[in-house]
């Protein structure tokens, strides 16, 4: 998968990922569109097997420079993943079916599938369907599930914080990585993937450690060190 990634790169000419600022429900977010030909990947180890952490030290680990990264999926103490993650086609961790403590438990979640398409799959569906995945990680609640949101959000939710998820379109072209720029409730954040950007599913990555790198807005987050992380490198790095 990953050198018909390589390959489509070279013979064709590479498409930029591209970051905005935007607002809605008059708070600001800023969303970053990632087109399925370019080469988006999931990184979480170095080579001594070293949970990596930052931006900064995958483009040290992978000796190139980042054009587009984002934290991607939730993650224990030792910054392992909670649930499903998949990596170059390898598994780390397997899929968390069931329900449990903190916004993972909030059934249903879903999984990031980075393949021949993107696409967001509702957990159970996942399981069923079984999609090869060159990479994939698991996080939870599901934001958008088939154009509808989640049943637990409420318009007015009193719990804000800076949230991060994807959303997939519906052929798996493209996806699209947003971050609040501001605190936003779970319902908001929603609708920012089902009625402003328009995909049919959408998944909740994490909220306070969420991180962006998009250069080309003179951004690159720091904090807290990080688990999973996804990115697209510079082919002509």
């Amino acid at each position: 998968m990953r050198w018909l990634a390589a390959f489509v790169l070279l013979a064709s000419p590479a498409a930029a990922v591209t970051c905005e600022n935007i607002d809605h429900l008059g708070a600001s977010y800023t969303v970053c569109d990632v087109a399925v030909e370019e080469n988006l990947q999931l990184y979480l180890r170095d080579d001594d097997d070293n949970i990596l952490g930052s931006f900064s030290a995958v483009e040290t680990h992978t000796g190139g420079q980042l054009l587009f990264a984002m934290n991607a999926g939730m993650y224990h103490e030792d910054r392992a993943p909670v649930g499903q993650y998949v990596e170059n086609f390898i598994e780390e961790m397997r899929v968390i079916s069931t329900d449990g403590p903190g916004n993972f438990g909030l059934l249903p979640n879903g999984i990031f599938c980075s393949g021949e398409t993107f696409q967001v799959f509702e957990t159970l569906d996942y399981l069923a369907r079984k999609p090869l995945c060159a990479d994939a990680t698991q996080s939870g609640p599901m934001l958008v599930i088939d154009g509808a949101l989640h049943p637990r959000f409420i318009p007015n939710g009193t719990s804000k914080y800076i949230r991060n998820g994807v959303g997939t379109n519906a052929d798996g072209s493209r996806a699209y990585f947003a971050i609040s720029n501001e605190p936003v409730n779970f319902h908001d954040f929603a609708t920012l993937f089902r009625d402003h950007i328009g995909v049919p599913n959408a998944l909740y990555f994490d909220g306070k450690v969420s991180r962006l790198h998009a250069p080309q807005l003179g951004r690159s987050d720091f904090g807290w060190q990080m688990g999973p992380i996804i990115g697209v490198l510079d082919p002509n790095w």
